[in-house]
């Protein structure tokens, strides 16, 4: 029986909830399916629906959004008690905002819709067209090239790839059958061009209903016929009131440094963000952090009191950079930092090549990445982080390079 039901899931385009009802037994609700001719639209599930005992009801539900640069944009919300997740699977799977615990992840962009791909020209700005949509709590940069704008190889590699502004082909809401009742929320990124790619990623969120953190869990593929590169940047960014003046980024850093000659002037103060200001340009520091014997670190904001916080754990040997991004310019402009895990850091494809930080996949190959946030509502919870860091930091000194890379 339950292998009927999900064969009937996977292939009607009716709304999957209504044929789910009268069941506990939901997994997979298909809400876009592009090889099936399967678009849902607005569309909601509940526990109550489910069957679910749970202690917090929680829902899952999708809308097209209609109007302006966003018509035809959709956004999934997770709610789970005063815990809300939005992601949009037209805009790559990308999280849009996080709220929850007291907290408040993600920014105040210019940028206030969910702009519709279908309005961005990511060549236009001499490559920066991806700044016209940019207002995501996290956005995957890559994964065919990312980094900064330039044109090499015949071709103009815009700023940070194509991925954020990729609409996904498929998209699955999966719902565990029994407690902790994990809540998925799969997404089917394509990045195929006649005689350049074949790069297909599945882009995962999971969050379970009730904690405190959330996790994505990414698989990139080379279904081409050929060897294909890959890059990853996953650009997360907070804006206040987390961040704020005396606000500080902590990590286990084996070696910092200026990504230009501009953040030089800002590199002794490193750790630390000024409140809004002015005619401040971004700066941006290279880190190479150290990592456990598991081979995970830790990166984390706090607010200036030091009760307040997220963080973001990842793995080194796949993503063995983090590139932290400050942009304290006026609150208008865009208030905002980016704690930025990555294969390679922000530099145009061309100087990561250079810097053999340009990954490949051979043909079939995959690479998985995985990133664990985490809401810190209280004191405890951000010490804890602090002492996890401190612990790593032993391995070594922190190693402060006031020379860019580039200039080595």
């Amino acid at each position: 029986m339950k292998k009927t039901m999900r064969c009937i899931l996977l292939s009607c385009a009716l709304p999957v909830w209504g044929l789910m009802a009268s069941t506990a037994a939901a997994k997979d609700f298909v809400l876009t399916d592009t090889e099936k001719g399967i678009k849902l639209g607005d569309w909601s599930i509940t526990s109550a629906q489910l069957k679910a005992q749970v202690k917090t009801p929680f829902s899952v539900s999708n809308k097209v959004l209609h109007g302006g640069k966003q018509e035809g944009s959709e956004v999934i919300t997770i709610s789970s008690g005063d815990f809300v997740i939005k992601l949009s699977p037209s805009r790559g799977m990308g999280i849009l905002s996080v709220t929850g615990k007291g907290l408040r992840l993600g920014w105040d962009s210019p940028v206030d819709e969910v702009v519709n791909p279908a309005f961005v020209n990511l060549e236009s700005r001499g490559g920066s067209g991806w700044l016209d949509g940019f207002n995501e709590m996290m956005v995957r940069c890559g994964f065919e090239w990312t980094g900064h704008a330039v044109v090499a190889d015949g071709m103009t590699y815009t700023l940070h790839g194509r991925a954020g502004n990729t609409p996904a082909s498929k998209v699955i809401v999966g719902i565990e059958e029994r407690a902790p009742y994990a809540i998925s929320v799969k997404g089917l990124i394509k990045e195929n061009t006649f005689k350049k790619s074949k790069l297909e990623t599945w882009a995962e969120l999971r969050y379970v209903p009730g904690s405190a953190t959330f996790t994505v869990h990414d698989a990139v593929t080379n279904k081409g016929d050929y060897r294909q590169d890959f890059q990853i940047i996953y650009h997360s960014n907070f804006g206040a009131p987390l961040l704020e003046e005396g606000a500080k980024f902590h990590a286990p850093i084996k070696e910092i440094s200026p990504f230009n000659d501009y953040a030089v002037q800002g590199i002794d103060d490193w750790q630390t963000y000024l409140g809004p200001t002015r005619d401040f340009d971004e700066m941006v520091f290279n880190v190479i952090p150290f990592a456990d014997e598991n081979k995970q670190t830790l990166a984390l904001l706090t607010n200036k009191a030091g009760d307040r916080g997220v963080s973001i754990g990842f793995d080194i040997t796949q993503l063995p950079v983090l590139s932290l991004w400050k942009n304290t310019d006026t609150l208008k402009q865009g208030y905002v930092t980016g704690l930025e895990p990555g294969t390679s850091f922000a530099y145009p494809v061309t100087i990561a090549r250079e810097q053999g930080r340009v990954r490949t996949l051979e043909p079939g190959q995959s690479a998985n990445f995985d990133l664990e946030y985490r809401l810190l509502p209280d004191r405890a919870a951000v010490d804890g982080s602090l002492k996890r860091i401190a612990a790593i930091q032993e391995q070594g000194p922190l190693q402060v390079n006031k020379t860019p890379m580039t200039r080595k």
